[in-house]
């Protein structure tokens, strides 16, 4: 268990917990709200956007960058690819690997959609400075590597749960 948050910075420390659970919560509503209007879902939005960003990407690499699991972001391929999204395509350097790649129609309903979440708190990033962003990075990846090392060691450690046993 951890230890306890000394009195003179728990206000502070409730505050940034609120930020943070805000900006969450503002972006699933900010994403599933612009998705709806483009009849997406969430996930599948942010994929568009985030191939119509930084082009084709291999699905552990896209995975990676939505941070969902492979086979989640393998179910959601499989929904665009057959909407007409996306499209697999192989590597042409290594036969492995499969590129996630936007079809025409996926590249125009990714195109039709202007402001997405991502816009919006990059908009509101660049109310910082240089200095003050490279800090938030540095403050952010401390507490995401806290949280992943308390996970490891508390989900990790967890017995399963009767139903999980019994598969």
């Amino acid at each position: 268990m951890p230890a306890p948050i000394a009195s003179d910075i728990k206000p502070d420390v409730d505050s940034v917990l609120e930020a943070i659970l805000y900006l969450y919560t503002e972006s699933r509503r900010l994403t599933k709200e612009v998705a709806r209007q483009v009849e997406l879902t969430g996930p599948q939005l942010t994929v568009l956007k985030l191939l119509e960003g930084v082009g084709d990407l291999s699905l552990s690499a896209l995975s990676e960058r939505i941070r969902a699991q492979n086979s989640t972001v393998t179910g959601i391929i499989d929904r665009m690819e057959r909407e007409g999204l996306v499209v697999r395509a192989r590597s042409t350097e290594d036969r492995r690997v499969v590129h996630i790649r936007l079809t025409d129609k996926g590249a125009r309903i990714a195109r039709a959609v202007s402001i997405e979440p991502m816009e919006i708190f990059r908009t509101a990033l660049q109310a910082l400075s240089a200095r003050e962003t490279r800090e938030l990075l540095t403050i952010l990846t401390k507490i995401a590597r806290g949280v992943q090392s308390i996970v490891k060691r508390e989900v990790g450690s967890q017995p399963p749960k009767a139903d999980e046993a019994n598969r």
